[in-house]
């Protein structure tokens, strides 16, 4: 049966955009989401070019709010940063499974563009790692 996955955040411009990129290239028959509990204006440009690096495309994405998504019942609800995890309580929908997996936020990362960059490929790879155990281990149900 298929899973359906919402990621959350506050800002839905960088780490649950991140996150739903790279469920959906780990099995297309995933049902993945993503959502703010305050989404941004865009998904954020270092995101989108991270992502392009490990083979993403993020560019056709747009920050949702998670209001959006109340009358869809979720497997399961992943919350990326704490901000979303303190006002989760406020996704009333039907979800079977929560779930948090926090990251720095790499929109909030100050000093030179490489600096930056870095931040962002940095929280990029993070997240793929512990999604990727996810996926494993929670999803698929494989042993560590």
């Amino acid at each position: 049966m298929k899973k359906s996955i919402l990621v959350l955040c506050t800002g839905n411009s960088c780490r649950s955009q991140m996150a739903e990129g790279f469920l959906r290239s780990f099995d297309s028959e995933l049902d993945v989401f993503s959502a703010g509990t305050v989404p941004a204006s865009e998904v954020h440009p270092l995101a989108v070019q991270v992502m392009r690096e490990k083979g993403i495309d993020l560019s056709a994405n747009r920050p949702k709010k998670v209001d959006e998504f109340l009358t869809k019942p979720f497997d399961y609800v992943v919350t990326v940063c704490d901000s979303a995890k303190e006002s989760c309580p406020l996704f009333t929908g039907q979800v079977k499974h929560r779930q948090h997996i926090g990251f720095d936020d790499p929109a909030a990362a100050t000093g030179s563009s490489e600096e930056v960059l870095a931040e962002f490929r940095r929280v990029r790879d993070e997240i793929e790692q512990e999604f990727g155990k996810f996926y494993r281990e929670t999803i698929r149900g494989e042993k560590p």
